[in-house]
């Protein structure tokens, strides 16, 4: 065997595998340059799945987020709590602004309550606090979403379901307005004083009714209230006096009938009572059978030989009870004393009279626009 030839078949065949291809190894395989250009076909691949799977998320957070900003911030749940947010603190102003609010004469008299009803009470100084705003549910009907708040006022715990219809929308973001205003109506009627409070804030029945000066002291005035709200009406002046009642306005667009009776004060009592002593008194001071312009007198057919005294034996015990503008004295029992000395038309002879007289006493009191009262005390048969 050719030893060269050996050698040479040997050197070929012992090449080490991949190695690079040179002149003197044109057999050897490049396989670094084979491998690289898949892996960069896979990588590219992966980078483009990466890329949309990032896009998908980015738009479903976009859209998730929006979400959450139109409930909280453009939804009709938001609409109404923010409304009902503004009357707990007080921002009477901002909440009457909101659309659908305020409303017109006519809108009043078209849902049956009365056009003329004040706006006197739609002030921050006639609110009463709120707390524990919450919306507890909100009910799709065709185009008005119908939302439910609940909320403690003063103690009351109380809901409200507001009616809310879409009012355009500001770029993306919808806008909505009441569809039946939140404000309802008050029919107040106070007996026993002009003036009263609500939730201290004091008003006169001359300011707030249509008749003006001739408001009819008996008739109700008509009182614009926002829903939700409690409403505390009082009597607190030097005549009269009432405790107070509590109405809860909760349901928006109705009428809201309240009475409130006055009652007198002591002292306005005190000084009645005191009054109605001092006429009585001076009556007893005139010497005549029928003392002029009082309740009480004395009948006889003969002639009187001396001059009547009279005396207040039982001075009448005073109550009052409203009227109008004014009150009016109870019809009440009282007893006066004559000593008179009669002569007998017949026969002439004299007899002495001492007599208890009992008599009723009633009468009015006149309470002026600057507070003050005129007492007039008149008897059973005096108008």
């Amino acid at each position: 065997m050719d030893q060269g030839a050996v050698g040479t078949a040997s050197g070929r065949a012992s090449a080490p595998p991949g190695a690079a291809a040179t002149p003197e190894n044109p057999s050897a395989t490049p396989q670094a340059e084979l491998i690289q250009p898949p892996r960069k076909r896979r990588g590219l691949a992966l980078d483009l799945t990466l890329l949309g799977i990032v896009g998908v998320l980015l738009i479903a957070a976009v859209f998730a987020a929006w979400g959450v900003i139109e409930r909280h911030f453009y939804s009709p749940a938001a609409f109404v709590e923010r409304y009902v947010d503004l009357l707990a603190d007080g921002r009477a102003a901002d909440a009457l602004a909101l659309p659908g609010v305020a409303v017109s004469s006519a809108e009043l008299e078209a849902a049956g309550l009365p056009p003329t009803a004040s706006d006197a009470l739609l002030r921050s100084a006639a609110l009463a606090p709120m707390t524990d705003v919450r919306v507890v549910s909100q009910e799709q009907d065709g185009d008005i979403t119908r939302v439910t708040v609940a909320y403690e006022a003063r103690g009351h715990d109380g809901q409200t379901t507001f009616s809310v219809e879409r009012d355009g929308s500001i770029g993306l973001a919808p806008t909505w307005r009441f569809a039946k205003s939140p404000l309802a109506v008050m029919n107040l009627g106070v007996t026993g004083s002009m003036v009263f409070d609500v939730n201290g804030f004091q008003i006169d029945k001359r300011q707030v009714s249509p008749d003006g000066g001739d408001a009819d002291p008996a008739a109700p005035v008509s009182l614009l209230v926002f829903s939700p709200g409690l409403y505390s009406v009082s009597v607190d002046t030097a005549i009269s006096a009432t405790p107070g009642v509590a109405v809860l306005s909760d349901s928006p667009f109705r009428a809201i009938p309240v009475n409130v009776q006055a009652q007198p004060t002591e002292n306005f009592l005190s000084v009645v009572q005191e009054k109605v002593e001092e006429f009585l008194t001076s009556c007893a001071t005139q010497q005549v059978l029928q003392p002029t312009a009082c309740p009480f007198g004395f009948f006889v057919q003969d002639r009187i030989d001396s001059l009547p005294e009279w005396s207040i034996v039982r001075q009448p015990a005073v109550s009052v009870e409203p009227a109008g503008a004014g009150w009016s004295i109870l019809p009440t029992e009282a007893v006066a004393h004559i000593d008179v000395d009669i002569r007998s038309i017949y026969d002439g002879r004299v007899r002495s009279v001492s007599e208890d007289v009992p008599f009723i006493v009633k009468g009015n009191i006149t309470i002026r626009p600057d507070g003050t009262a005129t007492i007039v005390v008149t008897g059973p048969d005096t108008n």
